[in-house]
């Protein structure tokens, strides 16, 4: 699914220009510009800037909310495991509290409720989540426009890069968040955030949320713009797992990555290239097998805004490496904690990026009225035909056998999304999955359909 972000434009001709977007962290939002009761042109301006001293703007609250329902079915889960059609509703219900104190100190916490039914089995973990805190953290900084400080102690949302290794995982019902502690920092044109942090376990019920103790995850990540419109990221990141489990079996797993970013966001007004090209290289310990693992993704496009549909063609082409059990070395890249829909489309079902390689053409149109189409098709492989192929979430659901065959199958697929207002969203999401011949051999190897009714409304 595409990212849920909402762009509104003040409706003052003659105002400053203004942030009015919702962001996929919306800890990351900014209103004070609504200090100036001029530019409170929406209907709820009125709690995005709520003063709390009526001496010192800089003490103020924001608060946010999120509805979410989407309409899933899957036609052979798991290509034929789960044959007979499934379809379940998701809902998703979220409230924010972002309070500022002055200039350095801040609490941000976020209300999160997912419920899902009419599935066949019950929940999945990333369905159903009653109600608990999606975000509760407190912040303490300096002050500064070019150099600056915060620390950030609780559970929080984390997202990096392009999500590919970090991600708070929009796509499924409960999204992700993690409790520990941050640092998040400005030195001149360089963003850098360390962390220290457990991923957040969830259960079904009420408030009973916990730090995942059998997993640590710790890093430093950095970016900054470079010229042209172009950016790069460099990052460190470690991950301790007491029991993590590859087609080799289940063992203690201590992984170091390595990796950098070059990007160029896609164009908007202007036409030309936008890419995205990330590598990395990990390695430490699996039981008592050494790891070596790598993943290389790229995404390269180009955008005709003058065109009517202001077409947007772009070639994703991604390979990461897999295992080969008769030998010493874990060889299968682990994608840490990857955004939900990495394929597009199958957002919750179908592979996932470890011991693959893809390509991906897709062409991208916007239509009046705020109704865009993306149309798309990934072709994927194994990359070691030693090793099998894994769900998003990294669990195998599909062992390699005896199989000697690459080709895991082709996925078509279409997504159209209406933005009705800067609040209102509708989409639809329809793929195929064509079985290849490592899925035919392996058994069973049925075609997988899906498709998604979605509507969301944001303040």
């Amino acid at each position: 699914m595409s990212a849920a972000r909402v762009f509104a434009q003040s409706s003052s001709v003659d105002a400053p220009p203004v942030d009015r977007s919702y962001k996929l962290l919306r800890q990351d939002e900014n209103w004070t510009f609504l200090q100036d009761k001029a530019l409170r042109s929406d209907f709820w301006d009125p709690v995005k800037y709520i003063r709390l001293r009526q001496d010192q703007p800089d003490w103020y609250l924001t608060i946010g909310g999120e509805a979410r329902e989407v309409w899933e079915q899957i036609g052979n889960d798991n290509w034929g495991q789960f044959p007979r059609m499934n379809g379940y509703l998701l809902e998703r219900y979220v409230l924010s509290f972002d309070a500022h104190y002055g200039k350095h100190f801040r609490s941000f916490v976020e209300f999160k409720s997912g419920l899902e039914s009419f599935r066949r089995g019950g929940p999945r973990p990333i369905d159903e989540k009653k109600l608990d805190f999606q975000a509760a953290f407190f912040e303490v900084g300096t002050s500064g426009e070019r150099n600056w400080t915060k620390f950030r102690v609780g559970r929080q949302e984390m997202e990096y890069g392009s999500g590919r290794l970090i991600d708070v995982r929009e796509g499924p019902n409960v999204r992700l968040s993690f409790d520990g502690f941050k640092v998040v920092s400005k030195v001149g044109a360089w963003r850098i955030d360390g962390f220290a942090v457990r991923p957040d376990l969830d259960k079904p019920g009420f408030f009973d949320n916990a730090p995942n103790h059998q997993v640590g995850f710790w890093g430093v990540y950095s970016t900054r713009p470079l010229a042209r419109g172009v950016s790069m990221d460099a990052y460190y990141l470690g991950l301790d797992r007491k029991e993590a489990t590859f087609e080799r079996g289940t063992a203690h797993e201590l992984r170091h990555t390595i990796g950098g970013r070059l990007w160029r966001p896609v164009a908007t007004e202007r036409r030309g290239w936008d890419f995205d090209y990330e590598g990395l290289g990990q390695f430490g310990t699996f039981g008592s097998a050494n790891i070596r693992a790598w993943t290389f993704a790229s995404d390269t496009g180009y955008r005709f805004p003058a065109i009517r549909l202001k077409p947007r063609f772009s070639l994703k082409a991604d390979i990461s490496s897999g295992d080969n059990p008769q030998t010493n070395t874990l060889g299968t890249f682990n994608p840490l904690f990857p955004i939900g829909n990495y394929f597009g489309v199958l957002a919750s079902t179908g592979p996932g990026p470890i011991n693959f390689i893809d390509v991906h053409p897709r062409i991208q149109t916007q239509f009046p009225h705020d109704v865009t189409i993306s149309t798309d098709w990934v072709v994927q492989w194994r990359e070691s035909i030693n090793d099998g192929v894994y769900a998003v979430p990294g669990f195998l659901i599909r062992a390699a056998g005896h199989s000697n065959a690459r080709f895991v199958g082709h996925r078509p697929g279409i997504e159209v999304r209406w933005q009705a207002n800067p609040h209102l969203w509708f989409q639809a999401d329809y793929g195929i999955f064509y079985a290849g011949s490592f899925l035919k051999q392996t058994q069973p190897g049925r075609d997988l359909n899906y498709w998604a009714l979605w509507a969301g409304y944001k303040f």
